[in-house]
């Protein structure tokens, strides 16, 4: 490390620690990091793990400027400051930065095409990168690394004898791109789809330019390829890199895997657990993972060629060029004078498209199904992950949510999408965690309310977010069995739906409890239905094959998932007559005979 490195101790470096980020920075040396990126929460309300991301904003500004603080002690003299941070305080944070003492270097636009198709809206597809340094005039630079640089106009498209023969540094709006083999995209150009017109990330073609990346899992994972810029650019190699709100762990191991210490914070126990999973997992100088994403069309660079389906832009040249590409050939020579070069009208152009990536997803799917049918394969993470790899293989120019959707799409045409293996899963054993997947898919679905179950289980961002808040409630089962439970739920229905509408909720509730007080002998080992009150507010209708056990288990949760005060809430519930797989069905009655839907039970529920 540069400057004071050896003031670090040992168990600092090289770990994730479970603590909040503003005392686990107190334990640091000042002057001892040299790299600081940090991916904070944006204060827009998404589901973490422990932490509440909807604060009042002078509280989040003035936590925001307490760990910049920490952050700026830490750093050495000569050290760097990276902020991802959205739109909402983008501003706001850039100001106090540079109150502390930080010295912009960069604004940089962070691009990527994971955002959720929005009807009345422009869809968010970016994050901004805000690059600081503690001197204006010392700080680390690679400048001159041949990986920290690209490509010029001049020596792609010109054949410029002025171009510098080490190319230059990449532009400040990045983009991912489209082949895991590459590490930064050239040219917009030479990328094999365009930006399209619902983002608010618009570009408009100049001769040249360079973008790059997009989001990946977790949520609020940082691809590789993007830290991986970063950390190359502003650190060298046994230098310390500090992620103050690890998370996924992916800063940490893009450092590792850059020959760099590091040192992360983080405050979920959960996280901190899987992450140090993932690095356990890595070793020093592993290749950085590249994640496929596309967008732009152009006039390309020339003599570049690319792989997979031709694209939209492939349409618009001359027919006989783009012809070979579809397998359409000249006609043979016994043809009527003056017939067209092409053996059908252009119109075919665009059905011989759409036909080709049919068969392209169906193959994807093919090689990668484990025998199972299309919706297992929206419900198994793994198994998408593979069916996505498969589609980047082929050159399949469409987002992993879009190629989810469109195989989806073909599954309802009747195509040759049905699997030899059945998965299934009983009543009795999705039950226990069967609230937390309704409850995850509400609270997704408020936040997202232009998608579907089936968008936000095939979009790998949102998912990550469902299957966030279902663990959150019920917490030891697999993203498998929270997304199925939800498919199987929102299958019963319309059953649920009709039986319902014959059913008469109860006037009264059998028995009432404050969480405080509830006892489990309280509640008899019987079907059920249960309720959960903040005050006067209904939170969620539920069923249960036991109210004893099902209500030992909602007591037993951290009410900071229901409530930020527990003495807030109170618990009701009654023993419902007749079959036991008519649960649902009271639900359903119960949900309907109220004023107003519960805050986390799906609007599919009323009857009405």
């Amino acid at each position: 490390m540069s400057g004071n490195s050896a003031d670090a101790t040992d168990r600092e470096v090289g770990r994730i620690h479970c603590e909040d980020c503003i005392r686990g920075m107190r334990s640091i040396p000042a002057g001892s990091v040299d790299l600081v990126v940090a991916d904070p929460p944006f204060n827009i309300g998404y589901e973490y793990d422990v932490y509440d991301d909807e604060r009042a904003a002078d509280e989040y500004l003035g936590w925001s400027a307490d760990w910049m603080e920490e952050v700026w002690r830490v750093l050495h003299e000569n050290g760097t400051f990276w902020l991802a941070i959205g739109d909402e305080f983008t501003a706001e944070l850039k100001v106090a930065a540079t109150q502390i003492g930080f010295h912009t270097r960069s604004w940089i636009v962070w691009y990527y095409t994971f955002g959720v198709n929005c009807k009345n809206k422009f869809t968010r597809s970016h994050t901004h990168l805000l690059y600081f340094v503690k001197n204006p005039r010392e700080f680390t630079f690679c400048s001159d690394d041949p990986r920290n640089r690209v490509p010029s106009a001049r020596q792609l498209v010109y054949n410029d004898r002025r171009a510098n023969s080490k190319g230059r540094l990449p532009d400040d709006t990045w983009i991912i791109p489209p082949a895991v083999d590459q590490t930064f995209v050239l040219r917009p150009q030479d990328l094999q789809q365009q930006f399209q017109a619902e983002e608010d990330t618009w570009y408009f073609p100049r001769v040249a330019g360079t973008f790059r990346e997009r989001a990946g899992f977790h949520g609020c994972q940082m691809p590789e390829q993007l830290l991986g810029r970063i950390i190359r650019s502003c650190s060298k190699e046994d230098d310390i890199v500090l992620d103050p709100f690890a998370g996924s762990a992916s800063t940490l191991i893009v450092a590792k895997k850059l020959l760099r210490r590091f040192v992360g914070f983080e405050l979920s126990g959960e996280y901190t657990r899987a992450g140090t999973e993932r690095l356990e997992a890595t070793r020093p100088g592993d290749e950085l993972i590249g994640a496929p994403e596309p967008t732009m069309s152009a006039k390309r660079t020339p003599g570049l060629t690319t792989s997979g389906p031709p694209t939209a832009s492939d349409i618009q040249r001359p027919a006989a060029r783009v012809a070979p590409e579809f397998g359409i050939h000249k006609p043979e020579s016994g043809n009527r004078k003056g017939a067209s070069p092409l053996s059908e009208p252009p119109i075919s152009l665009a059905r011989r498209l759409s036909r080709l990536i049919d068969e392209t997803i169906t193959a994807a799917f093919m090689e990668t199904h484990d025998g199972y049918a299309a919706d297992r394969m929206l419900a198994d993470p793994d198994l998408q992950a593979a069916f996505h790899e498969e589609c980047s293989r082929h050159g399949l120019p469409m987002t992993p949510r879009t190629a989810c959707l469109h195989l989806l799409k073909l599954r309802k045409r009747g195509g040759a999408l049905k699997g030899t293996k059945r998965y299934s899963v009983s009543a009795a054993d999705c039950e226990p965690y069967l609230f937390a997947t309704e409850i995850a898919w509400r609270r997704v679905h408020d936040k997202h309310p232009d998608a579907s179950l089936e968008e936000i289980l095939a979009d790998p961002g949102l998912a990550a977010e469902y299957d966030s808040v279902a663990r959150r409630f019920a917490p030891g089962y697999t993203s498998l069995q929270y997304r199925w439970a939800a498919l199987r739920l929102r299958k019963s229905l319309e059953v649920a739906r009709r039986k319902g509408r014959s059913l008469r909720a109860p006037r009264r509730r059998w028995l009432e409890s404050k969480f405080s007080q509830f006892r489990g002998s309280d509640a008899a080992d019987q079907p059920g239905i249960w309720f959960v009150w903040r005050k006067d507010v209904c939170l969620y209708v539920g069923g249960a094959l036991s109210l004893r056990d099902r209500l030992r288990q909602i007591i037993a949760k951290p009410s900071a998932h229901w409530s930020r005060a527990r003495r807030d809430l109170r618990i009701e519930y009654f023993v419902t007559p007749g079959k036991r797989n008519d649960l649902l069905s009271w639900v359903s009655c119960v949900v309907s005979s109220l004023d107003e839907l519960p805050r986390f039970n799906i609007p599919e529920l009323r009857a009405g």
